[in-house]
């Protein structure tokens, strides 16, 4: 039994939440508007919403939405329970990090981001569902993400799958 504040790991597809009852499903996007690479294209793969909301939202964000920027969320509904939740947890793009040095994710909009889909998350009593959010092409290190999701998320009572992509 995994204790109420813990997160669960399993392998397989964070676009197929595994459990019943509502879902979201977060995932870390950058603030330059380039989406094809990375998580997202399974999600263009199963829905696609998420992809054009978030480009309507670049482009010009709606009267309801939040300006586009580091920290902010978009919440995407694309069945009947379960969302897609746009973080914009990344500063530009990982194309020339190495002669940059450092990678474009931005912990501090994730926290502020990660609090967001927690209200969220509350308000449609949905689990939350997701890659290693930041960890891929954002450059992030999970060990700085991990304690986020726990004090936003699992500290209250929400339930939290990570997962993991079956090695090829």
């Amino acid at each position: 039994m995994t204790p109420s504040n813990a997160i669960t790991y399993c392998v397989g597809d964070a676009t197929v939440p595994i459990g019943g009852g509502p879902a979201l499903i977060a995932h870390v996007c950058n603030d330059v508007g380039a989406w094809g690479a990375g998580f997202v294209c399974a999600l263009s793969k199963r829905w696609k919403q998420p992809e054009s909301e978030y480009r309507r939202w670049f482009s010009k964000a709606p009267a309801d939405m939040p300006k586009f920027a580091l920290g902010e969320v978009q919440f995407v509904q694309v069945t009947n329970d379960i969302w897609v939740a746009n973080m914009i947890g990344q500063h530009g793009i990982s194309r020339g990090l190495k002669k940059r040095g450092s990678p474009p994710v931005r912990y501090e909009a994730i926290d502020r981001a990660l609090a967001k889909v927690g209200d969220h998350a509350l308000k449609t009593k949905a689990s939350v569902h997701m890659p290693r959010i930041g960890c891929g092409l954002a450059g992030g290190r999970w060990e700085f993400v991990e304690p986020l999701l726990i004090t936003h998320l699992c500290q209250r009572g929400i339930p939290v799958t990570v997962y993991d992509l079956k090695p090829s």
